[in-house]
């Protein structure tokens, strides 16, 4: 559904810019430049405009990452991911960040968001296996934390005001795997 997409896109936006008490309905519409009501049509209770939301970043987000082979493999795609999240997919990145949080308090919530999370921890499982790690599911979840820390600093925290650049970002994601044994 087109507009559900869109509604959607809007909510992701709004949560980015106004955080989680700023998404309402009226300014999702607004945000969407539909109609007033439009949300409501789709998303009778907040509840239900959290979880259309969520959906819809989970949407954006589908696609299976591609096969790797190598540590460098493995650090070109994790930087190429790093660098996009702080920069062009910054505005998903902080709605995403605003879910986290109230995942904690809303437990409809907590089990969208830990699905959606279970398939990167998968794949990210997937690609320490095939790097030949001696324990896949510990690495992964290493490399998981250290990619959220660098995202966490590059849009909120004190590296926000000079975020890594790609070349850093590779680099960097170079030498955890070493520290990791797996380059």
């Amino acid at each position: 559904m087109e507009r559900v997409a869109r509604l959607g896109d809007a909510a992701i936006e709004v949560l980015a810019e106004q955080g989680m008490r700023g998404l309402t309905h009226r300014a999702v519409d607004t945000a969407a430049a539909l109609p007033a009501g439009s949300t409501s049509y789709y998303a009778r209770t907040r509840e239900a405009l959290l979880e259309l939301a969520l959906t819809r970043m989970a949407e954006l987000d589908e696609g299976d990452l591609p096969e790797v082979k190598t540590p460098a493999s493995v650090a070109k795609l994790t930087a190429g991911f790093l660098h996009t999240s702080i920069t062009t997919g910054r505005t998903r990145t902080l709605a995403r960040y605003e879910f986290a949080l109230e995942a904690t308090r809303r437990p409809v919530l907590r089990e969208i968001y830990d699905r959606i999370g279970a398939k990167y921890r998968t794949q990210l499982k997937a690609g320490m296996v095939a790097l030949g790690s001696s324990d896949p599911e510990r690495h992964a979840r290493l490399m998981m934390a250290w990619c959220e820390g660098v995202m966490f600093d590059s849009l909120a925290g004190t590296g926000a005001a000079s975020p890594p650049g790609l070349v850093e970002l590779e680099q960097s994601t170079e030498e955890v795997l070493r520290g990791i044994s797996l380059a």
